[in-house]
């Protein structure tokens, strides 16, 4: 007879548009080392920034229909764009605790600022949302706010050549428009951006705080798991990581982010119920 595993011992889901969320997940990994992680990247239809909220909507759906076929006790969603179109809904949707990247994102930056001055790049679907302008504003009525989209970085991430000698002079191209000497801190809106951390602090000057959610978002998964006595108690690390496009090139970039050999599982959507309707 087949032992059920506790509840303690269900994965954490982890969904994003591509390979951003895996910034997310290195982190998860890093401040909840026994936790296994099932990652749901979409590849072949990233990126969501320029795409409608309505087809956004149903992407994130999709993916996490596939991902709740597993046993899980928490989802993340580490994609900026579909945090803005699908947090909420999810959250009333499903029993176990769902998080997104923005709010998370928002408190380090208040923390880091001195000046109250904040920029946000990001997609262009999240910029039209606002949400992180809102979300700022929320905690902190006098903030000032610089917002920019930067369509050109997502492809140039999810092209694996993030480190390319190319890669300094697409970022500084696409952070031309920035107040730099308006804003002491910069956030990442998008969770494909940190692998570009090199390149953007160059471009930004070092004065410039770059904020990435990885971190808060960690540590607010951290607190819901702890207190709802959910955190894993031994450590099994049965981490699996799917995608919608290229196996190989998933495994290659996020082998090369990881730091350790990562194996990938190609899947298909086409046939995908929507269970969440």
């Amino acid at each position: 007879m087949q032992i059920q595993p506790q509840k303690n011992e269900y994965a954490i889901g982890i969904i994003d548009s591509g390979v951003g969320g895996l910034t997310v997940a290195k982190e998860v990994m890093r401040q909840l080392p026994l936790e296994t992680i099932y990652y749901f990247g979409d590849s072949l239809r990233c990126p969501y920034g320029p795409r409608s909220e309505t087809e956004v909507f149903q992407f994130t759906k999709e993916l996490v229909a596939f991902l709740m076929q597993f046993p899980l006790k928490a989802l993340l969603i580490a994609c900026n764009t579909a945090t803005a179109v699908s947090l909420v809904y999810l959250k009333k949707k499903l029993s176990i605790p769902v998080l997104g990247v923005i709010d998370p994102g928002a408190r380090a930056a208040i923390k880091a600022s001195k000046n109250k001055k904040i920029g946000v790049i990001g997609t262009v679907g999240t910029i039209k949302s606002g949400a992180y302008e809102k979300s700022l504003k929320r905690i902190q009525p006098t903030m000032e706010v610089h917002s920019l989209a930067c369509p050109n970085l997502v492809p140039l991430v999810e092209s694996g050549n993030w480190n390319g000698v190319d890669s300094y002079d697409v970022v500084a191209e696409s952070l031309a428009p920035l107040p730099k000497e308006e804003m002491d801190t910069l956030i990442l809106g998008c969770t494909h951006y940190p692998l570009l951390t090199q390149p953007i602090t160059q471009v930004m000057g070092e004065n410039i705080a770059v904020i990435s959610s990885a971190e808060e978002t960690a540590s607010e998964l951290s607190t819901i798991l702890y207190h709802q006595n959910l955190l894993a108690q031994k450590q099994t690390n049965q981490h699996r990581f799917f995608t919608t496009g290229s196996s190989d090139n998933f495994a290659r970039i996020a082998s090369d982010w990881l730091g350790k050999s990562v194996y990938a599982e190609s899947v298909s959507l086409s046939t995908m119920k929507d269970c969440l309707a």
